[in-house]
C-alpha cells in the first residue's frame, strides 16, 4: 500500500502513453526548423495551451522548468533581483514553507543582502494575516506563501495574501506543488504573480515542472543560454516531460471533484478514528481546511522511524513528513512553528492517498498503526528505565 503521494506519485498509464512518441520516434529539438523540430515544437505548444487553459492564463505566461524547486528559485530570486532596482530589498515568507522557498530566501539574504521576515502560523499551520499585514511594506519585493503545506496539508488564504501584498506594490509567489493536482489553480482568481508546480506530484513524470509568470511581472532570468522559454529559462525543453505534465494535470483537474470526494471520505475517517484508537495522538494541520488526500498526526513519546519500519515490513509505505528532510535528525520546522509539544515532535506521521488507494486501505491502516505505536512506546519506556 503506497500512502506517500505527497512525496511523489506513480506515473499514470495514460501519461506514459502520451509521452512515449516523444521518447522514441518524435525526438526532435523544438528549436530546430526542420520537420522533426517542428513536430516537437507543435507538441510543446499544445502542452503549453493545455496547462494555460487549466491555470486560466495566457500560454506565454508559462515557463517550463525542471522541478518545483527550480520554479520557486526562479520566481523568488528573479523577482527579488528585478525589484531591487526600485529599492525593494525585503522578502516576506512564512516559517512553514518548503525548503525550496526558505533556503532561496535565505540565500538572497546571505549573498545579496536582502532582508527577510518569516511570518508565524497558528497551531493549525494557518499563517497570521495580521502579522503579514504588518510585515509587508513599500520596501517589500516579493511575498512567498505556499498554497498548501506539504507536511500537514493546511490550505492557506492565498487571495487574502495577494490583496495585502498588492496593496503595497509587492509581488506574490505561491508554491502550488502540493495543490496543483488537488485544488483549483485559477491564477486569475488567486491573483498571484508567480505559481510553481511539479508534475511528479500529480501522477506525472519526475524532472519537469511549470512556473506561471503574470504578464508584466519583472523577473531576472536565472539561466542564460539559447533563449528558450521567451528568454526566461534557457535550455532545450524537455518535450516528453512537458507533454506528460500537461496530460497528468489535465487528468487530475478533470477528475478533481470525484477524486477529492472519494479521498476526503478516507482522510476524514482516518483523522477521526486513528486518534480514538491510539492514546496521546493529535491531528496536525487544520482539521477541515486541508488537502483532501492528506492525513497527518503526531504521537507522543514515539520515535516515528520504528513505526515507519514496522509499516514497511507490511509493505505499507508512509512517511514522517517532507521527503526532502526525512533523513534529518532535527524536528520538523513546520511542527516547531506550529507549537507542537516537544514530546510529539519526533512522532510525526503523514499519510497521503492517491489514485490507486481504496477505502479498504483505511481499515488496514487502522489495524496496523495502533499496535506499532504501542510497541514503540513500550520500548521507549524500557530504555528510559534502563538508564
Amino acid at each position: 500500500m503506497y500512502v506517500d503521494h505527497a512525496a511523489t506519485t506513480p506515473l499514470r498509464a495514460e501519461v506514459l502513453e502520451a509521452m512515449l512518441p516523444y521518447l522514441t520516434d518524435e525526438w526532435g529539438n523544438p528549436s530546430s526548423l526542420h520537420a522533426p523540430g517542428r513536430r516537437a515544437a507543435s507538441a510543446l505548444q499544445k502542452a503549453r495551451r493545455t496547462v494555460a487553459d487549466i491555470l486560466n492564463c495566457a500560454p506565454e505566461e508559462l515557463v517550463f522548468t525542471g522541478s518545483g524547486s527550480e520554479g520557486a528559485n526562479m520566481a523568488i530570486k528573479g523577482a527579488a533581483m528585478a525589484m531591487a532596482a526600485q529599492g525593494r530589498r525585503h522578502i516576506v515568507t512564512s516559517r512553514i514553507e518548503h525548503h525550496a522557498v526558505l533556503e532561496t530566501c535565505r540565500w538572497l539574504a546571505a549573498h545579496l543582502g536582502f532582508r527577510i521576515t518569516e511570518i508565524d502560523v497558528d497551531g493549525d499551520a494557518v499563517i497570521n494575516l495580521h502579522q503579514l499585514d504588518q510585515a509587508v511594506t513599500s520596501e517589500t519585493a516579493i511575498v512567498s506563501i505556499g498554497y498548501a503545506n506539504n507536511e500537514v496539508g493546511t490550505i492557506q488564504p492565498i487571495e487574502e495574501v495577494t490583496t495585502i501584498a498588492h496593496d503595497r506594490g509587492a509581488l506574490v509567489h505561491t508554491d502550488a506543488v502540493q495543490a496543483a493536482g488537488a485544488l483549483e489553480i485559477d491564477t486569475d482568481r488567486l491573483q498571484v504573480d508567480f505559481l510553481s508546480m511539479a508534475a511528479h506530484k500529480f501522477h506525472g513524470p519526475k524532472g519537469v515542472g511549470a512556473l506561471y509568470v503574470r504578464r508584466g511581472s519583472k523577473v531576472v532570468p536565472q539561466t542564460q543560454g539559447g533563449g528558450q522559454e521567451r528568454g526566461r529559462r534557457s535550455g532545450t525543453e524537455n518535450v516528453p516531460g512537458i507533454v506528460g505534465l500537461a496530460e497528468a494535470l489535465d487528468l487530475a483537474q478533470s477528475e478533481r471533484s470525484t477524486t477529492n470526494e472519494r479521498l476526503w471520505r478516507m482522510v476524514d475517517r482516518l483523522l477521526s478514528e486513528l486518534p480514538a484508537k491510539t492514546a496521546c495522538t493529535s491531528v496536525t494541520g487544520h482539521r477541515t481546511r486541508r488537502l483532501p488526500c492528506h492525513a497527518s498526526f503526531a504521537f507522543d513519546d514515539v520515535e516515528i522511524a520504528s513505526i515507519l519500519l514496522g509499516l514497511d515490513k507490511r509493505d505499507i509505505w508512509a512517511s514522517s513528513g517532507s521527503a526532502c528532510t526525512s533523513r534529518s535528525s532535527e524536528p520538523s520546522h513546520v511542527l516547531v512553528a506550529m507549537g507542537v509539544p516537544r514530546r510529539a515532535l519526533f512522532g510525526a506521521l503523514r499519510v497521503t492517498f492517491g489514485h490507486s488507494n481504496a477505502a479498504a486501505d483505511v481499515d488496514t491502516l487502522l489495524e496496523a498503526i495502533p499496535p506499532l505505536v504501542a510497541a514503540a512506546r513500550q520500548r521507549s519506556a524500557v530504555e528510559v528505565l534502563s538508564v
